[in-house]
Order: structure tokens, then sequence, then C-alpha cells
């Protein structure tokens, strides 16, 4: 025992007591998805508070020197019947917050864990309990229970964000509810039997809470719901909250703000309800909340039992490359997503091959770490440590037969890692998985300057062919792009007269009317992607007037993995959001060949490089415009103090639709004055730039708004964005370019690296004209290139009305067998509903 003290008291001065602020990862490990309940345990330094699994410890003491941790493990009670009813005891209140252990929740580890917690010193692993402690001399004692009681009592950061981002999604206290305006008019609810005054209706029936008018509720999209009679009194009356009948309980109701366009609380809800002669104590739920409405009208008929294969029962599997994913709340896109992208080879040698190498150069915080954290994920789903079944809490030795679900991993470090500073990916909000996918192929670029870089498995060019109809000569342009979005032309439907006749008993009433799915063929989708665009106000350089050309899209390259978004989701008449219900016969081979760019045509003349006419005053000479006056190193090429005419209507139209000015102004000037539809175009197509909102700077000047002189830029922005692999030319441009913010011009040069590759780096930061006397730049983005033929591997399904709600499911082909994976469950496809999917992946076929 002397022996431990004496070690303990060697390394008192690395035991830290954790302060407001520290980050605690008491429950899963930096670098594996161990956590306390994993066998072995999980180690949480006492000096740092990382976690970290019982085969990474000896890894980090190695490292960092670090002797102290704290050892944590839990094991799963045998589950005890309560046996309330009738002892006497009150049942336990109703959870209000799911799964987060604070008060008005519940504590699921408490429930369930029994949990054992003692000091372990390394490298002999030499362990110190509570009770050996007490033996200890007082500073030894003291500064190592306030320690463990510190990291025990600690929020784990898995913990913390959980309830942040619950909290981002928690109604607000309505700014109505504290000085409501009652009528006294005598009316009095009975506590059943209500229906609307004006059209009868019985089912989503709401009160309002200033003047007692039961009325029903608003008509959904898909013609379910009410009349919008209680929606219409408060356009009549302004009279704002209402009370939906039917979802009153002790613990609350569904309360609604007119005015406030959102669900909301009432903390005076009793008082207001019995005013109307309604005892909220005595009420009891009778209809579904609104958001158990919002899953059931999401839930399409037949859509969620086909994609998840609901009718018959799946075979799960297990192992290798076959692990499941816990849903974190609404994270199926996430889930969906990774999963198949660690099926890619290219995602597999750039982290999973090189996992240790990984973790030996990890920074001090690997949970903050990109790549760290990329290639916990990929082992984690590839390894098959975490493919087992969750085993039955009502069995010692486990279920007979294995279960559906896993034990899996709960991504909630590379969730929080890659959704941080995100508007909607920090959530608990469902998103587009499409969007999170380019999203991380972005966060895979900007981490993948130097070596190899596995989005280039998706990176392909495309090619743009304008024609200009009065000349006949042409223009061509090349971008970069991940994902091929086929549109979805309703019109071509094989069976349009079911459709009709669907419609038809619908609007007159019937019930019985039978949900039919436009049936749209593959080939009409390609068609109306390969088929030429008219447009209509094209600038032509050739006549220097605007007049019609045809824009043509074609492959300038194949990619070795293709992405094919299906444009399900679209916008009503009224811009509300809505999903394409259709089945596409998506093949299993797929030809591209077909659709290769040619490049210039024999013969073909192309269109002048000449730019449209500036937008100058008409007072001023228009001095320094190329081929006028000047030259390419005249100073005076542009004039900064020209200003460019503007259509003022124009430009307050778009400021209307909530742009900012800057970016109305650009769209404006970019587009020549020719009108709102095209302003708009420009706008909705640069939105996402870096530099969208910037202000207007005329080309050519070197200095003006949205500018930066070379000679007060931050020399330590500048080397902030040299060491991240770029030149020195290319940070000065990026800063000058965001007004000297470091955060902008990261965004600006990464979204710029196209017009960067001709400022090619070499070693020491110095672009390659400096340092090789101006070699020939790069032609272009690296992309691969190969035959156009390929099979289809893996597809994304979405199941609801929007992007914003409903369900995620991938299927991915494993060893020529579909695998359906499922958050936790993972199963042999039976029937894979290749004609539902919303992303598909193919991979080129070798010749």
């Amino acid at each position: 025992m002397a022996d431990v003290g004496e070690l303990l008291m060697s390394v008192l001065s690395t035991i830290r007591v954790p302060k407001p602020g520290d980050r605690v990862h008491k429950d899963e490990c930096a670098l594996s998805f161990s956590s306390p309940e994993s066998e072995g345990g999980l180690y949480v330094c006492m000096n740092s508070f990382l976690g970290l699994g019982s085969q990474y410890v000896d890894r980090h003491h190695a490292r960092t020197g670090q002797k102290a941790y704290l050892h944590i493990t839990r094991t799963r009670k045998a589950k005890e019947d309560d046996g309330n009813s009738g002892s006497g005891h009150p049942p336990k209140k109703k959870p209000t917050r799911l799964a987060i252990g604070i008060e008005g929740g519940f504590d699921v580890e408490q429930e369930q864990y029994e949990e054992d917690v003692k000091v372990v010193i390394l490298p002999d692993r030499q362990e110190v309990t509570s009770e050996d402690l007490a033996t200890m001399p007082d500073v030894v004692r003291e500064r190592v229970s306030l320690s463990m009681a510190g990291i025990m009592a600690a929020d784990s950061v898995s913990h913390t964000l959980q309830v942040q981002q619950w909290d981002g999604e928690v109604r607000q206290e309505s700014k109505h509810a504290a000085d409501l305006k009652q009528l006294d008019n005598g009316v009095k609810i009975p506590p059943s039997g209500w229906r609307c005054e004006v059209c009868d209706l019985q089912e989503n029936i709401w009160m309002n809470l200033t003047d007692g008018k039961v009325l029903c509720g608003r008509r959904y999209f898909d013609g379910s719901g009410g009349n919008n009679h209680a929606l219409l009194h408060y356009q009549e009356t302004g009279y704002p909250l209402a009370v939906k009948l039917g979802t009153i309980t002790p613990d609350g109701a569904d309360v609604y703000s007119y005015d406030e366009d959102d669900m909301v609380l009432d903390s005076k809800l009793p008082e207001h309800l019995a005013h109307f002669g309604i005892d909220m104590m005595t009420m009891e739920k009778t209809e579904r909340t609104m958001t158990e409405l919002e899953i059931a009208v999401n839930q399409r008929v037949g859509e969620w039992e086909v994609i998840q294969e609901s009718g018959t029962t799946l075979r799960p599997l297990f192992g290798p490359g076959l692990t499941g994913m816990k849903n974190l709340g609404n994270s199926c896109y996430l889930n969906s997503v990774m999963q198949v992208l660690f099926t890619i080879p290219d995602f597999q040698s750039k982290y999973v091959s090189n996992i240790d190498k990984i973790i030996d150069e990890a920074p001090s915080d690997p949970t903050q770490d990109f790549k760290t954290q990329v290639a916990k994920l990929g082992y984690g789903l590839l390894s098959g440590d975490y493919s087992k079944p969750v085993p039955d809490p009502g069995e010692e030795n486990g279920a007979a037969e294995p279960r559906g679900d896993q034990i899996g991993i709960a991504p909630q470090m590379f969730k929080a890692l890659v959704g941080r500073g995100h508007p909607e990916f920090s959530t608990n909000r469902q998103q587009d998985a499409q969007e999170f996918l380019l999203h991380f192929i972005n966060m895979v670029e900007r981490n993948c300057r130097s070596g190899s870089n596995p989005s280039e498995a998706f990176r392909f060019l495309v090619e743009e062919r304008i024609v200009c109809q009065q000349t006949q000569k042409a223009k061509y342009t090349q971008r970069v792009d991940y994902i091929v979005q086929l549109p979805v032309p309703m019109d071509q439907a094989t069976n349009t007269e079911e459709l009709q006749e669907a419609e038809r008993r619908r609007e007159e009433g019937d019930s019985s009317a039978p949900t039919v799915r436009a049936q749209i063929p593959f080939t009409a989708c390609m068609a109306a992607l390969s088929e030429p665009e008219i447009l209509t106000d094209f600038w032509s350089s050739a006549v220097q007037a605007k007049t019609t050309a045809t824009k043509t899209t074609r492959f300038a390259s194949f990619p070795d993995h293709l992405v094919i978004q299906i444009k399900k989701f679209t916008f009503g008449l009224d811009w509300v959001p809505k999903k394409l219900d259709v089945s596409i016969d998506v093949p299993d081979t797929l030809d591209l060949s077909g659709l290769r760019a040619t490049g210039q045509q024999p013969g073909e003349e192309l269109l002048p490089e000449v730019a449209p006419p500036p937008l100058m005053t008409p007072d001023v000479e228009v001095k320094g415009i190329l081929g006028s006056h000047g030259n390419e190193e005249d100073d005076s090429l542009y004039s900064p103090l020209l200003s460019p005419v503007l259509d003022d209507s124009t430009v307050s139209q778009l400021c209307e639709m909530g742009f900012p000015l800057e970016a109305c102004r650009k769209a404006v000037y970019y587009t020549g004055n020719t009108g709102i539809d095209a302003a708009m175009n420009w706008t909705m197509s640069h939105m996402d730039d870096p530099d969208f909102s910037a202000p207007l700077v005329l080309p050519g000047c070197s200095s003006g708004p949205g500018t930066t002189p070379t000679e007060s830029l931050s020399e330590e922005h500048l080397a902030t964005i040299v060491s991240m692999g770029f030149s020195r030319d290319q940070a000065t441009k990026a800063l000058r370019a965001t007004s000297n913010v470091l955060d902008r011009a990261v965004d600006w040069i990464f979204s710029h690296l196209d017009d960067l590759e001709s400022m090619d780096v070499s070693e020491g930061g110095r672009s390659a004209a400096e340092s090789e006397g101006g070699r020939d730049p790069p032609p272009g983005p690296r992309v691969r290139d190969g035959p156009g033929k390929y099979e289809l591997f893996a597809f994304i399904s979405h199941m609801g009305t929007s992007t914003m709600c409903g369900h995620y499911v991938a299927h991915i082909k494993k060893d020529q067998q579909w695998v359906i994976f499922n958050d936790q469950k993972v199963c042999a496809s039976e029937k894979p509903p290749k004609d539902l999917g919303y992303l598909y992946f193919y991979r080129r076929v070798a010749e």
C-alpha cells in the first residue's frame, strides 16, 4: 500500500479537479467507441479528462507521460419488476425529456447499470479504490477524492451536446401567454364531443383561448387535416393563441400561436382553460399531438413499409462491415451517408488502413481532430468489433437467436465535430442526406490538401456548351461537380390515367381512393438531363447584344464513383416544400458513354472573348477599358472612381425578397440591367458564395470596397492560410477578397479552388512562378477519368414528405448480397426497393 501511496504522491501535481468549462469525456473513448459498458471499461485521464479505451490507455501514457487515470466500468443490472401497482407507491412521473438524465427527465444509466470507479496508476495498472484512499495522507486523499468526485459529477461532453441540441428544439414561451385577454362571453366547453362550429368536423379541433371558439385546424398539402376555420378566425379577429382539444392532459397540451407561427408554451394554460370551464387536471388525451400527427402524415401509404422491408422477417447480419449506427435523434441522414462512404475503397484506405499512423500523429485533443474522428468512425464500422447483438436484459446468457438490433456505434463525437458551427447539422433536426454528403466532401477537401484525397473518387468535370442561335458560334466552359442531379419529368409518367382517376376521386371526397405512385421511366429522366436548355436572355459577344442560345451539358470526365440524386423535392405553387411520390426503374448497370463531351467541333467557330459593355455613368469618360485606353499593367484599366448605373427598381425588388443590398447590386450589375428574372437567377445561383454579401467591386480595382491593400494584411492570417498548404499569393488573394477576415478567407479559398489551381503550390509556401521561373500552370483540378460504364452498389432512400422530416435508410451490396442498414438494424435485404431511392451510388465497371 505504501508503494501505491508513494506513486500517488509522485503524480499528485498532474491530478486536476475539473473546473467549469473543462471538457470531461467520461462516456466515450476519444479514439474508439469503447465506453464504461465495454469490456475493459473506460479510463479517464485525470489531467486532460480524455476518455480512453483499454486498448489505447497504454499508448496515451507512453505518449504523454500521464500516469493517473480514473477507471470507470458499468455492468448491466438484472431487470427487476417495479411492482408498483398495488404497492401503494405512486407511479413514476412521466418523463418530459427523453433519455437525458436531468431533472424532469429520466436517468437511464442509474436505473440500468452498476458502476465501479477506481484510480489506476500506469504503467503497471496498480489500482486505488476509495477504501485505499482513506488510509493515505490527507493531502493525497483530499486531492484525489476531489478529482474523482469532480469527474463523476461533471456533465460529459456528449451529455452536454445532447442537452444543447435538444434544447434547440424545445418550444418557447409565447409572448402572448402572460397577458392574454380572454372575453367574458359565458362560453363553457364540454370535456368531450367537440365539433367545428362551421363545418362539424370532429377531428383536429382547436379552441381559441381568447373567445373559446371551437374550430377545425389547417388543411395539409395532401388534403388531410381540417378546413382552415381556426386559421380564418384568427385572420378575422387577431386572437393569437389556440389549444388543440384532445391533447390536453395534466402535463400540458399543444398550443399554437398564429401570430408567432409556431407551436409555443403557455405557462398560464391551466388558468386560460379554466376560464372556459376546462379542468386540465381531469382531462385525458384523446387525439394525437402535433408531433405524432406529423409522423403519421409523413408515413406515406406503403412507402415506409416498402423501404424498410417491414412486411418480411429479415435475417440479422453481423461481422466486419456490417455494423449498425445508433440514431442520436434524427441522425439517420448521417448514418446512411457514412455507411455508404466507408464501402468505397478510397475512404477505407485513407482512414481505416492508416488508423494506427493517424492516431500516433493525432493532436493532444483528438476529439477535435477531423482525420482522427473520421478514422475512428471508419474503423468502428468496418472492424466488426461492435457488430454484436444487443443482449436481452431478460436473459442471463443472451437471447437464443440474434435480435435485429446491434450494440453498434454512437457517432456522437463525429457528429459534433462535422456539425460544429453549421446552422443545421449542429442541431437534432432532420436534414437532407444530399446536403450532408456535399458538406462532408467539402470538409474532406479542406483536410486533404496534402496527401491522398478520397473525395476525388466522386469528382468529375462538366462541360457546358452554349451556342448562339443567331451566329451559331459556341462557347465552352467547364466546372467541377460531385453529384448528378437527375430531373423527374412528371409529364412522362406511364400511368397517367391511373393518376388522374385517383386525383378525381380524392377531389370528390372519396376516402377509399387508392394512393397511386407515378411511374417514371429512367430513360425519360436521362433524356431530361441531356436535352438542350433554351437561354432567352443570352448576351452574345458575337452580335454584342442579347439573343437566344442553347446550352448543352455533358461529362468532360467520368468519376470512379458516380452519385445520382433524384430531384424528388420541389416547391408547390404556394412555396410549400413537397416531395414527388414517384417510382423510377433505376437500372443496375449504366452506360453514360453517349454523354461524353466532345469539345470544339471541326469547323465550329467560338464566340469572341469579349465581356459585356460595362455599366458606367453616361457623363463620365470610359477610361481604361482594354482596347480604348491603357494596357494590362495600367492601374487605370478600370477606374475605381467610376460607378455603375444600376436599375434601382430591380435592386429594390430583390431587396424586398430579403436578399442583402450588396448582393442585389451585384446581381443587377453582372446581368447587365437585363431585368428582375435574370438578376433573380444570378442571385439564386450565387447564394452560397462566401462573398455573396460583400460590397460590389468593379473588375480590375486594385483596392476598393471588399478588398484590402497588401500592406494592411495580417501576417498572422497569412501565416495561418499558408500553413494549410496554400501559397502566400493565394492567401493574399483570399484575404483581399474578404476584407482580411480569416474565417471568410478560408471559406473563400476553398470555394475558389478551380481559380487558384493556376497559382500552383510548391514547397515553402511560394508559388511555382516564383520558384521555377513561371512554368505552365496545371490544366485544372485533379479528376480521374475512364469509361462511362457503371454498376449500382448502394442507394439511400427517404421516407416522408420533406427532407426536413421522415427517415433515411441505406441499402448496400456486399458480396453480391443486398444489405439494409436501418440505423442499428443490419439485415439481409429480401426486396431492395431500388425504384424508391433518393441517392444512388454507382462504381465504374472495369473493362
